[in-house]
């Protein structure tokens, strides 16, 4: 099969080969994989600033049909459709953060599209626990966004800790910004999206998501906003989604006193920030990094309701084939999520 394979460690080093399909394990099955998505990590597995083991096919964020099930597996039958967790592809089982759900901070923990080979190619196996199944009226193309979903989940829901009144500010539109203001949108919470001019697609999205107010900071004065938006205030829990040190900057300043900063983004590299400024304005500071099983578990019912539309998070649908200018699109901003469709 064609599957899109980081083969060796450095920048680069990614193109797609042939590999051979998969054979599920006794405790897996195997899933012909309808769409992946781009992520971030992906770019970053390509640059080679995010650990990973080549040679490993790449992709996270996907969803599959059931084609075949080890001989272990019972109660899950080909055809039947699921969003898969690759994040806990490799876990211990037994630490006390996996005792709690808690996988991300396992030791052990390889995911999916790094660790171990992904779901950027036809086929891919996963255990049954990795599996959530897609409800009936979610298109598959919807259900590739489960884990980006659930990663805004956990931050907005688990981490923000905000209230009805709140005015919340999101720095960085990528989309974990953008699904995230979706979710803020949906509760009624005031949101202001931050971004800069080369992210105009990405702004413009985040108006009709219900963005109250959307700031390019490269041509406009976000303090001076943030100062009308909550009058002289400043905003009582700020996203930083964008993994900059200028939009770090941005966000720390902008949050009143007593306020909370929720880092979403990821870096690679060293930061320096204005420690002081937290310990003047004694801000609460939290990190958020990937989700639990209970976020995942909140994630598929709040698609299961059906009032939180996904499609428009989607602004290109691709070849594998064509993986390259999607990784483009997604490195110069052009594209909110870019999703690959495996070839036969």
């Amino acid at each position: 099969m064609n599957a899109l394979v980081k083969y060796e460690a450095g920048p680069g080093h990614v193109e797609l080969r042939d590999r051979p399909e998969p054979e599920p394990a006794a405790n897996q099955v195997l899933l012909d994989v309808a769409h992946c998505g781009i992520c971030g990590t992906d770019l970053h597995v390509y640059h080679d600033t995010f650990q990973n083991y080549p040679p490993v096919i790449l992709g996270h964020e996907f969803a599959g049909t059931v084609v075949d099930t080890g001989s272990a597996v019972q109660g899950i039958r080909p055809g039947e459709r699921f969003a898969v967790l690759g994040a806990a592809a490799v876990t211990c089982g037994t630490c006390p953060y996996c005792q709690r759900g808690e996988f991300m901070f396992c030791s052990a923990r390889r995911g999916m599209g790094h660790g171990v080979d992904g779901a950027f190619a036809p086929y891919a196996v996963a255990r049954p626990d990795q599996l959530y199944r897609v409800p009936d009226d979610v298109p598959m193309q919807t259900a590739a966004l489960v884990e980006p979903l659930a990663a805004a989940v956990h931050a907005v829901g688990d981490i923000g800790r905000f209230q009805l009144g709140d005015v919340v500010l999101v720095s960085g539109p990528g989309p974990i910004g953008l699904l995230g203001l979706k979710l803020l949108a949906a509760q009624g919470i005031k949101t202001l999206v931050a971004g800069v001019s080369a992210d105009a697609l990405r702004l413009e999205k985040a108006d009709a998501f219900g963005a109250a107010r959307t700031i390019a900071v490269d041509q406009e004065d976000l303090a001076a906003v943030v100062d009308e938006e909550t009058q002289g205030v400043g905003v009582d829990v700020a996203f930083e989604c964008a993994g900059a040190e200028a939009s770090v900057r941005n966000c720390l300043s902008a949050v009143r006193p007593l306020g909370r900063y929720v880092q979403v983004g990821h870096f690679g590299q060293d930061l320096t920030v204005p420690w002081d400024h937290i310990a003047f304005r004694q801000l609460r500071i939290d990190g958020s990094v990937g989700y639990t099983r209970e976020t995942w578990d909140q994630t598929l019912r709040i698609l299961e309701q059906g009032r939180l539309d996904l499609s428009d998070v989607i602004t290109h649908t691709l070849p594998l084939s064509d993986w390259k200018t999607g990784f483009n699109l997604v490195e110069d901003q052009q594209a909110v999520k870019v999703v690959l469709t495996p070839e036969p």
